[in-house]
């Protein structure tokens, strides 16, 4: 059926039912988020019982999900869109009886079920702790041996045969021409031409604090953290973009695109417009208009409109004329 089917962006899955009767029960489609399949299921007598449960399965059975997650249930129609938002829950989940979501209220007809994953966690069954599936999604990966990264990462921090300073806006740090020259178009040119950097082995990135650039090096060096890739992507991608590191750029593109969410859609829209990124701008904008997100940005949609590029607002219009069409 049309209104079984549970629709999908970064870790927001939305659920739109357009018949559901005073005593009625109905079961989602399974949709994926993380490394799990979910349903959604209702059911209402008194209550509209909203339950969130993994699809019984050999991930489910091994890997049981601790989710942190937010419901929220707002009715279909335009004009009455503020939603009932339930509290932060975070459980592990297994069955169908694990979750209950009780809504003491009159929704029926049609009507949207959102629920935001905050964080998912693998649950250790011989015990430990749980494990983030999200963090280690994207991963920094290197061809590479390990003794080879070991070898990379002493050449940075202790500084071997550097030959180029750089300075940054709380700092200095020491590099090399070579893995600098590899890795990027920009810095090779700056040293294969006459240019100053050229002549005084320096280089001024004074946009980008010391842990930031540090940061840089260390993907450059590819001996990068996961935990400082995420701290640091949206320098990392201004970097990547001034610099023409097309693989860093792609990654943090990835990464920015996998947690939209209320609190920094817009942000987020911004920096897409601002690097170009297509596929980011295109998951904000189903994100505002498709998942009717633009309803719970209202109060800072008005700022960002005013300092927002022209071209930016026309194709937001443009997207909202196309979503809110007449059928």
């Amino acid at each position: 059926m049309a209104d079984s089917k549970v629709e999908t962006i970064s870790r927001l899955a939305q659920w739109r039912i357009d018949n559901f009767g005073p005593s009625s029960y109905k079961k989602s489609d399974p949709f994926k988020v993380g490394i799990w399949n979910w349903y959604l299921s209702i059911e209402k007598n008194r209550y509209l019982c909203i339950r969130l449960f993994p699809e019984p399965s050999r991930a489910s059975k091994e890997q049981p999900p601790i989710a942190r997650f937010v419901l929220r249930i707002s009715n279909a129609s335009a004009n009455n869109r503020r939603p009932l938002i339930s509290p932060v829950h975070e459980r592990l989940l297994r069955t169908g009886d694990d979750f209950v979501w009780s809504v003491d209220s009159t929704f029926h007809g049609r009507f949207i079920i959102d629920v935001e994953f905050l964080d998912l966690k693998i649950c250790p069954l011989n015990g430990g702790e749980p494990s983030s599936t999200w963090p280690s999604d994207g991963m920094m990966q290197s061809v590479s041996t390990q003794g080879t990264l070991q070898c990379l990462s002493r050449m940075l921090d202790e500084a071997i045969h550097a030959d180029v300073t750089i300075h940054t806006a709380e700092g200095t740090l020491s590099a090399h021409k070579a893995i600098l020259s590899a890795s990027s178009p920009v810095f090779q040119s700056m040293f294969h031409h006459n240019l100053k950097e050229k002549e005084s082995s320096t280089i001024y990135i004074q946009d980008m604090t010391l842990e930031s650039c540090m940061t840089l090096l260390s993907y450059l060096y590819g001996t990068i953290k996961q935990e400082d890739f995420w701290k640091h992507r949206v320098s990392l991608l201004g970097a990547a973009n001034k610099y023409d590191i097309a693989a860093l750029k792609d990654a943090c593109e990835e990464s920015l695109l996998e947690d939209i969410n209320t609190m920094n859609v817009l942000e987020r829209l911004q920096e897409a417009w601002l690097y170009q990124l297509n596929k980011l701008k295109k998951g904000c904008m189903i994100y505002l208009f498709d998942f009717g997100k633009i309803y719970d940005v209202r109060d800072e949609i008005s700022n960002f409109l005013r300092q927002a590029d022209r071209e930016l607002m026309v194709e937001m219009f443009q997207e909202v004329i196309t979503v809110w069409k007449p059928v």
